[in-house]
């Protein structure tokens, strides 16, 4: 039996990012999805004779951004070179990137992980264009070039995660910089965020490398994690089957990708080595020569970042750490939180009906919170009426589910519309139906004298019921205390 506890996985990403200006890297194509096939394409990025190529300069500022966020050295002088590859999706037969002297250089990124602050090093982040898109059809395959200079930079760590939730986390943590610094939409269905995963294991407590394997195009931190298992697994009982040898062998150094519906890695083909892409400087493009000025500059104004909002909602606000990741993990529900606060003081309240009652609606719909709608100001107004005591919590979740069907109807609204929704105000009336409970349940007044805890909670279950949510639970349980007592 494999005993899996004697290895330690090494992993390092290589995460794509589509940077969201309005042209693409090298023309004055439109940089937009889900146009008609073929018809966003300049004349650089076809690579038709006798075009040159012309740097978008708001690709190189997005990129200066990212590198000072994650704390990077950012090259006074890059250059770019040319990536030379055959394949259909690639017209130029080579690609415009950034090998020897790319912009970004070091840098680390902060993951907080099951409430753990972790920090992740960066090797480097370089500019690039991307390729077009493969379309394969029952009879044949397309290639749709509208893609094909896209503007990505591409963020390599250096090998510092051991295990596959260590590797996701850190590209949620990606992902939430990119959309904080609002550089990348990081729409992975669209392939605007992609990651590449490099794998290999090792005997516990040795420092060696052994070859690695990567495997390509994941466009999910589920997929990131499975991928990662499978081959984890996959290495080890290669290395147990055969504990002596060539480890390059054993473990053949290749580019895999990953079946979710089988949960396996499949081989692709060999490992390509700096030398089979006969890398040389890019003659067509001069070095990007940046000053000292412009890198503070851009430095000086970032926004607030995810670490920072995090380490905020915990101190300040008096959030749990699970509550605050949860927050800062999504940009759009972070986002929603601090328009909330601007009406309510109660931060975990709102923190609560954003993330679990509002969202987990959304969910049910198998849509975004943003589908719904709802504004986070008469979120927040919810959250204030629960606390003045115009409504109860079990009442303003039926004010929640109007809401997500009248969108712009304000909360207060919706509650003077409805009878039902209002409190119940007559304690005499409250009395009465306390006094019906109790005599209807004398085995509960004899489990209250043993057991107080577990029969008050059936007591007020049962109030709650009979006054369908409308009764204040405060009220509600000072006058039930008195009938028992």
């Amino acid at each position: 039996m494999t005993n899996f506890e004697d290895w330690q996985p090494v992993i390092g990403l290589e995460i794509h990012t589509q940077l969201n200006t309005k042209t693409k890297l090298f023309s004055r194509a439109p940089n937009h999805f889900g146009d008609e096939p073929n018809t966003n394409i300049g004349i650089p990025d076809t690579g038709q004779p006798g075009s040159l190529p012309v740097l978008n300069k708001e690709a190189v500022k997005k990129a200066v951004m990212f590198g000072c966020a994650i704390g990077a050295k950012i090259s006074l002088t890059s250059r770019f070179d040319r990536k030379s590859y055959f394949y259909p999706d690639n017209p130029r037969n080579f690609q415009i990137t950034q090998f020897e002297r790319p912009i970004i250089k070091g840098g680390a990124v902060i993951a907080d992980i099951d409430g753990k602050t972790k920090t992740f090093e960066i090797e480097q982040a370089h500019i690039e264009d991307d390729t077009g898109m493969l379309k394969h059809f029952s009879s044949f395959a397309g290639v749709d070039y509208n893609r094909a200079g896209t503007p990505l930079i591409e963020i390599v760590s250096t090998p510092c995660m051991h295990s596959p939730k260590e590797a996701s986390g850190y590209a949620i943590a990606v992902k939430a910089i990119l959309e904080y610094l609002g550089i990348s939409d990081c729409n992975m269905e669209e392939g605007g965020l992609r990651m590449d995963v490099n794998v290999s294991v090792r005997p516990k407590n040795t420092s060696e490398l052994r070859p690695k394997i990567e495997i390509k195009n994941l466009n999910s931190f589920t997929f990131v994690e499975w991928a990662i298992e499978a081959e984890i697994r996959r290495q080890i009982h290669a290395y147990t089957a055969k504990p002596i040898g060539d480890f390059a062998e054993i473990v053949n150094p290749g580019t895999y990708r990953f079946d979710p519906v089988t949960k396996t890695t499949i081989p692709m083909r060999i490992k390509e080595t700096a030398a089979d892409y006969r890398y040389f400087p890019e003659p067509d493009l001069p070095p990007i020569v940046l000053t000292q000025n412009y890198i503070e500059n851009i430095r000086e104004n970032l926004p607030e970042l995810p670490h920072e909002r995090y380490k905020r909602y915990i101190e300040k606000l008096d959030l749990t750490p699970y509550s605050a990741s949860v927050l800062i993990s999504d940009k759009h529900l972070s986002d929603h939180f601090e328009a909330g606060l601007s009406i309510t003081s109660n931060a975990k309240a709102l923190c609560n009906w954003i993330t679990v009652e509002f969202l987990g609606r959304a969910k049910e719909q198998n849509k975004a919170l943003s589908d719904l709608g709802v504004s986070p100001e008469y979120i927040a107004e919810l959250v204030a009426l629960i606390d003045n005591g115009t409504i109860t919590g079990k009442i303003a979740k039926l004010v929640a589910d109007d809401m997500i069907k009248d969108p712009s109807q304000h909360p207060k609204d919706i509650i003077d519309a409805n009878p039902d929704y209002k409190p119940m105000s007559d304690t005499g009336e409250l009395e009465k139906i306390i006094d019906d409970i109790i005599a209807t349940n004398p085995d509960g007044v004899q489990h209250y004298k043993d057991r107080p805890d577990r029969a008050l909670k059936f007591f007020m279950g049962q109030i709650m019921k009979e006054t369908k949510g409308k009764a204040d639970p405060s009220i509600a349980q000072d006058i039930l205390l008195k009938k028992l007592a």
